[in-house]
């Protein structure tokens, strides 16, 4: 039988739902301050940038943003621009949602969207997409 755990104690199985809601309410914001927000930084002028995941702290002070510029072209030079901007976006953060604490921001560059490219183009292999055949023949038999 289970031990239950203690009341208020979490496993260190992942995110609490308060830090994937929290994570949520950040990304929401930060990219329609993205949207609307023109920056003197030559690295982000006229650049659309993905803002595709959130990861914020257990005490919710500090957040993870995950981003891809539209194209995945001069990625680093984006995400160095971001990271020079994040003063100024925690500043307009803090008025755009309702939190104790207006997490700090640190940028880095989201590579699922390589890792899925890379996946799309071994699944076009002529060679992979026999194996794939030959596998779905056999599991028919």
């Amino acid at each position: 039988m289970p031990i239950p755990s203690r009341p208020g104690r979490r496993s260190k199985v992942g995110p609490s739902q308060r830090q994937l809601r929290a994570g949520e309410l950040v990304r929401h914001a930060l990219v329609e301050i993205l949207r609307t927000e023109d920056f003197a930084d030559p690295a982000l002028a006229g650049v659309s940038v993905t803002l595709s995941q959130v990861k914020v702290s257990p005490d919710l002070k500090h957040a993870i943003c995950f981003v891809e510029p539209l194209g995945g072209v001069h990625s680093a030079e984006v995400v160095a621009g971001l990271g020079r901007a994040a003063k100024l976006l925690r500043g307009k953060l803090g008025h755009a949602i309702e939190m104790k604490f207006t997490p700090t921001l640190k940028f880095v560059h989201d590579d699922s969207f390589d890792a899925a490219a890379h996946m799309n183009r071994l699944l076009d292999d002529p060679r992979v997409r026999r194996d794939i055949e030959a596998a779905g023949e056999d599991a028919e038999s």
